[in-house]
């Protein structure tokens, strides 16, 4: 319970002063032709901040009570910092700016190289970075066959999750990276059928790819439990 508390403030305080402060620092993309987005300075407003905020205290609370004072609690702490302004980001405009997901590349990596020099769990480490080039391989070649379904930023996203994921298992793994394609299945029908989003319109898979690892976490244990017996 300690550790979801203090995921629940660090992670929603950091949120919310980061969110803003990103938003009015990251460089736009260059668009193609006719193409317009949102941007990201005009989203830095408080209702950014707050939203970000949730979003982060949320799931770092969920974060911290499952893997308590473990060795990857500060890598997934700053992952989850890191995903709530990365899906906030991309559910107001459809992008996943690169200029956020390497640095936290680089965070994630060094923390979970720090927490396994502590922990001895080498084995961990080595399995996060398989899972990491595994994860995007498979979203590089759907985004090579199917580039209206799969952004660039969302095989960069990949490649983020998996890593943290594997890092805690092949179960959570697994559960998180599919949770992620059947929660942007489901509800992507969904709000497709209530004209949320339009059938041509490039859809914001970056925040089901996000909620899915967070259930990854949450579930991934016991659903290799249960699939082992």
């Amino acid at each position: 319970m300690a550790a979801g508390a203090v995921g629940v403030v660090l992670c929603g305080a950091a949120a919310f002063l980061l969110g803003p402060w990103l938003l009015r620092r990251i460089p736009e993309p260059e668009l193609d032709e006719g193409q317009t987005k949102i941007l990201y300075a005009e989203l830095a407003r408080r209702r950014a901040a707050w939203w970000c905020a949730g979003l982060a205290a949320v799931s770092g609370g969920l974060i911290g009570w499952r893997l308590g004072f473990s060795a990857a609690l500060v890598a997934w702490l700053v992952l989850v910092v890191s995903g709530s302004v990365l899906g906030y980001i991309d559910a107001r405009t459809r992008y996943l700016p690169s200029a956020i997901i390497w640095p936290t590349y680089l965070v994630v990596g060094v923390a979970l190289v720090v927490g396994a020099a502590v922990a001895g769990e080498w084995g961990s480490l080595r399995r996060a970075a398989i899972a990491g080039v595994v994860g995007f391989g498979v979203f590089y070649l759907l985004w090579w066959l199917i580039p209206r379904g799969v952004g660039f930023g969302d095989v960069r996203l990949s490649g983020l999750l998996s890593m943290a994921l594997g890092y805690l298992g092949w179960g959570q793994l697994v559960a998180g990276m599919y949770g992620g394609f059947l929660l942007g299945a489901v509800l992507g029908i969904v709000l497709t059928a209530a004209k949320v989003f339009r059938r041509k319109e490039m859809f914001p898979f970056g925040p089901f790819m996000l909620a899915g690892a967070v259930a990854g976490v949450l579930f991934g244990g016991q659903l290799e439990g249960l699939y082992l017996g």
